[in-house]
């Protein structure tokens, strides 16, 4: 029976054994004092993510451990598949950025210690073990957006998310400290049971949202997002964007529809006003950005707005909606920062103004960004525009009109400011364009690896049938 139990344990938490594996092989690189460079840490690394990739795909089964402590299935293995999919292509992205770095090792310690805590997260049963997990990915991250020490920018990026984030905590504790004094429990299939609307079940709730929201920038809780994505590195300020958003959207979507889903009248009205808000006002400060990091955090936040969308939607084509937006969101917004990563890695380039005739040097790199930001846009043939007919088909399913009517009116606003990149980049002139750009192969491969997705992944019907077909568990 123990031999049993260990087995369990080691493979329904292989993925989460994967990346300890990797931290304690970069560890014992650190400590033995081997003069490693720097581009073959980078190559080592890179197979160890992609080793890791390929783990989360064989041998995998549905379970639970430590009293729903810790719970995986087949969707959970899936979620955490699309986030070790898109930190190999940030670590592939960040190899121009890093190459001549003193701090390597240290960068891939912290990238893989909140990526950790994110697994632990999705994972989570409990809300105390969400909130540990929470906190294992929130810490590092700071580190990382100060990691360009000598840019003073960045030390205020960490300081700012610091506070933003100590704040959203609080909220999260207080509020789960409350759910558990009038519930009794934290596990989210027993919250669920002792529901009964008092008062303070309300302020606990209202509370749990507001903390979600701080960490995945909806508004009124979007304050600090452009500040620190302007102030983080650009491989820094994707992995905020892509990979910490998509988590806490992951386990949002868990909680909604598991603990609470006795308040789901109460939480779609909620979830209409927010979106509503978070929409129009990330499309409003688009439009005024020049600098093209600030331009993606306000752009998130649009997305953001949309996700809350398909969330409304309470039922499998909801979940199903979500975990297919994040996944084509992925390929979508790696590929614009990888692009931008690229040129602010060798000429320190990050307005938008400055990538003027960008596609009379850099032909290819303009057309990676350009089919980037049209799925970002929602625009047909790109995965985008599918991935937001299906969260506005599930948001439809409610009856949500209203909405989906606001939606399709913010598509239209989105495309002035998407498309203002593109003129920029196809149609200004500029007598000191760019100068051409050599590609090394890591970010090359994820610029393909990007660039496929966003062709590919709307036109594969399966893959959205499958994580439908996995969303049963709601």
């Amino acid at each position: 029976m123990t031999m049993i139990m260990g087995i369990d344990f080691l493979v329904l938490m292989k993925q989460e054994w994967m990346v300890i594996a990797i931290l304690f092989i970069l560890l014992f690189i650190k400590v033995s004092g081997d003069d490693w460079q720097n581009e073959n840490i980078l190559k080592l690394v890179n197979i160890l993510m992609f080793i890791n990739l390929m783990t989360g795909f064989f041998g995998y089964r549905d379970g639970i451990l430590f009293n729903e402590m810790f719970k995986t299935n087949h969707l959970i293995v899936t979620e955490k598949n699309i986030l070790s999919l898109g930190t190999f292509i940030i670590s592939l992205q960040s190899y121009s950025w890093l190459k001549n770095n003193k701090q390597v090792i240290e960068f891939y310690l912290l990238l893989l210690s909140t990526l950790l805590g994110m697994f632990f997260m999705i994972s989570a049963g409990n809300l105390l073990m969400f909130y540990l997990g929470l906190e294992l990915s929130s810490i590092p991250l700071a580190a990382l957006a100060n990691f360009d020490l000598e840019k003073r920018k960045s030390g205020e990026a960490a300081f700012k998310f610091i506070i933003s984030s100590a704040f959203a905590s609080g909220l999260l504790l207080f509020g789960i400290s409350l759910v558990y004094g009038t519930t009794g429990t934290l596990t989210l299939s027993g919250i669920s049971e002792h529901l009964d609307g008092s008062p303070l079940q309300i302020l606990a709730f209202i509370l749990l949202i507001s903390g979600f929201g701080f960490k995945i920038s909806a508004v009124p809780f979007h304050l600090w997002t452009a500040d620190v994505y302007e102030g983080s590195p650009v491989t820094v300020t994707s992995y905020f964007s892509v990979i910490s958003k998509g988590s806490v959207l992951f386990v949002f979507v868990t909680v909604l529809y598991t603990a609470f889903k006795s308040y789901a009248v109460t939480w779609n009205h909620i979830l209409f006003i927010i979106s509503v808000f978070t929409m129009v006002t990330g499309n409003l400060f688009a439009i005024r950005q020049n600098n093209l990091k600030r331009f993606l955090a306000f752009s998130s936040i649009s997305q953001v707005g949309f996700i809350l969308i398909g969330m409304s939607g309470q039922s499998q084509a909801g979940t199903a909606s979500v975990v297919y937006f994040i996944l084509i969101y992925t390929f979508s917004n790696l590929g614009a920062f990888g692009v931008i990563s690229l040129v602010s890695a060798y000429s320190g380039k990050e307005n938008i103004e400055e990538y003027r005739a960008f596609y009379k040097t850099n032909p290819r790199l303009s057309w990676v960004l350009a089919i980037s930001l049209f799925s970002l846009a929602g625009i047909p043939p790109t995965a985008g525009f599918f991935g937001k007919f299906f969260l506005l088909m599930a948001g439809a399913g409610q009856g949500n009109y209203l909405l989906i009517t606001i939606a399709a009116l913010n598509m239209v606003v989105s495309l002035y400011y998407y498309l203002k990149i593109i003129k920029a980049i196809f149609m200004d002139t500029n007598e000191n364009p760019i100068d051409k750009l050599l590609t090394p192969p890591s970010p090359k491969l994820a610029l393909i690896i990007c660039t496929t997705g966003i062709i590919l992944t709307g036109f594969i019907g399966y893959i959205y049938e499958y994580i439908y077909s996995m969303s049963t568990i709601f």
